[in-house]
C-alpha cells in the first residue's frame, strides 16, 4: 500500500480520488495552477504544489512541471484522473523511469488503446465485433475516395489518434469523402500532431455503449457494468446513463466478455508494472 499519492488533475475527479485515499489512510498531494490555488481539491488535499500559470498547456499537461511536484512531495504513486496526462504514454514512461507507480495502465496499453487503428486490430484479434472499414494508411484524397466506395457510403472518416470529437467527418459522396479526408487530416495534425486517417462504415442509428474494465498487475481483470452514452453533442458525450434502456440486460454479458478479452490483449501484465489501485479505462462500442 502507498503512504502518499499525487493527483495530477483538478476538479471533481481530484476530489473523488482524495476522498477515497483518505478512507484508505493514504496521504494526498494536489497540484494546481495559479487560477486553482483556492480550488476545493487544493483545500482537501494534505499537501498542495503549484505547477504553473492558469493555461493547462503551461501547467497541468506539462510533464516536467508535474514530475518536479512529484519529486518535491515524495509521492510514491500518481493518479492521473481523466483527461490531461491520463492517456499520455510519455508521462507514464517518465513515472516508470523515476520509479513512481502510475495508477493506470502500462505504457504499452495506453499506446495501443489510444490509437484507433491499433485498438481495432486488437479488438479483431480478441473476437470483438468492429465496424467494417479500412485499417491501413491512406495515402491521399484519391485513395480515400476509392476506399470509401469499396466500403459503401455513408462512411466515417476518422483520425487514428483522435478524441473529443475532433478529426471526424461523415461522407455521403465522393466529393464529401475527398473534402472530409483533407479536413480531418489537417485537424488531426493540428490537434494531435498525428495526421493518420482511417475510414469505416458510418452507422446511421448507433448506440454508444461503454463498458468499464479494471485490471491489476496480478493478471486479474473484471468489468464493471455498462453505460449508455448515446446522447451527444458534436460527437462528445452529454449524459451517461446506467442501466441502458434499449435492450435487455442479458446482452451485456457477451459484450462485456468480449471486451474483457480485448483488454487482456493490450494489458498483458508484467511484474511491477501495475498496482492494486489500477485506474479503470473505458472501451466504447457502437451497436444498432
Amino acid at each position: 500500500m502507498f503512504d502518499k499519492i499525487l493527483i495530477a488533475n483538478r476538479g471533481e475527479i481530484a476530489c473523488r480520488v482524495i476522498r477515497t485515499a483518505r478512507r484508505m489512510g493514504i496521504a494526498t498531494v494536489a497540484v494546481h495552477s495559479d487560477a486553482d490555488r483556492d480550488a476545493l481539491h487544493v483545500r482537501m488535499a494534505d499537501e498542495a504544489i503549484r505547477i504553473g500559470p492558469p493555461p493547462a498547456n503551461q501547467s497541468y499537461i506539462v510533464i516536467d512541471n508535474v514530475m518536479a511536484a512529484i519529486r518535491e512531495s515524495g509521492a510514491q504513486a500518481v493518479h492521473p484522473g481523466y483527461g490531461f496526462l491520463a492517456e499520455n504514454p510519455k508521462f507514464a514512461g517518465a513515472l516508470e523511469a523515476e520509479g513512481v507507480a502510475f495508477i493506470g495502465p502500462p505504457v504499452a496499453a495506453i499506446e495501443a488503446m489510444g490509437d484507433k487503428i491499433t485498438s481495432k486490430k486488437l479488438a479483431s484479434q480478441a473476437g470483438v465485433s468492429t465496424v467494417p472499414g479500412y485499417m491501413g494508411l491512406i495515402a491521399d484524397a484519391d485513395a480515400a475516395v476509392k476506399i470509401a466506395n469499396q466500403i459503401g457510403y455513408p462512411v466515417m472518416i476518422k483520425a487514428s489518434a483522435g478524441g473529443g470529437g475532433k478529426g471526424m467527418r461523415i461522407a455521403w459522396t465522393d466529393a464529401e469523402a475527398r473534402e472530409g479526408f483533407q479536413s480531418s487530416k489537417n485537424e488531426a495534425a493540428a490537434s494531435f500532431g498525428d495526421d493518420r486517417i482511417f475510414i469505416e462504415k458510418f452507422v446511421t442509428q448507433p448506440r454508444h455503449i461503454e463498458i468499464q474494465v479494471l485490471g491489476d498487475k496480478h493478471g486479474n481483470c473484471i468489468y464493471l457494468g455498462e453505460r449508455e452514452c448515446s446522447i451527444q453533442r458534436r460527437n462528445q458525450k452529454v449524459i451517461e446513463k446506467h442501466p441502458r434502456r434499449f435492450s435487455t440486460p442479458p446482452r451485456a454479458r457477451p459484450w462485456a466478455s468480449r471486451r474483457w478479452r480485448w483488454r487482456k490483449l493490450s494489458i498483458t501484465p508484467r511484474p511491477g508494472r501495475w498496482n492494486s489501485l489500477s485506474m479503470a479505462t473505458d472501451i466504447s462500442i457502437s451497436s444498432r
